[in-house]
């Protein structure tokens, strides 16, 4: 199973960067993971909030992978502990189905991503940047995928 994270915004800070290539790394024999960077929508004096979502979401829809299970990030997604992540990964892999993550821009996911998407997942309460989700999310399915195999890293 292949992985794909597309998160909208771009240009991580240095150590966010350094931190998910770390993550990407490890991952790589168990769970391939692909990042997939969407433009912010044009936001700003005069600009319209509401198109810049809609641009977003067209731009998320257009980099989909053919057929994959999509889980958006969502603040009002179920939450889930490292180990009923871990049990959600063990599924998404029985179904042959590659994965989509998709993180949103700085007003959330446009309507029809979130209608698109299979599963909603909330890292819970707290409001963290987005650039942030990626480092935290790709040091969870690397958590998950440790924890499927048995491996130490994660100590419950």
């Amino acid at each position: 199973m292949k992985t794909r994270l597309i998160s909208v915004g771009e240009r991580m800070p240095a150590w966010v960067a350094e931190g998910f290539a770390e993550y990407r790394k490890r991952l790589s024999h168990d769970l391939p993971l692909d990042l997939v960077e969407i433009p912010l929508g044009n936001r700003g004096k005069g600009r319209d909030v509401a198109r810049a979502i809609v641009d977003e979401g067209a731009a998320v829809l257009a980099a989909l992978p053919k057929d994959a299970h999509l889980v958006a990030l969502d603040g009002r997604g179920k939450p889930w502990s490292s180990e009923q992540l871990a049990a959600e990964l063990a599924r998404w892999r029985m179904s042959g189905r590659d994965l989509a993550i998709l993180i949103g821009g700085p007003d959330g996911h446009a309507p029809e991503v979130l209608a698109r998407a299979d599963q909603r997942w909330s890292l819970g309460p707290l409001t963290l940047p987005h650039m942030l989700v990626r480092l935290v999310v790709a040091e969870q399915l690397y958590r998950a995928t440790s924890i499927n195999a048995g491996h130490p890293y994660h100590r419950a």
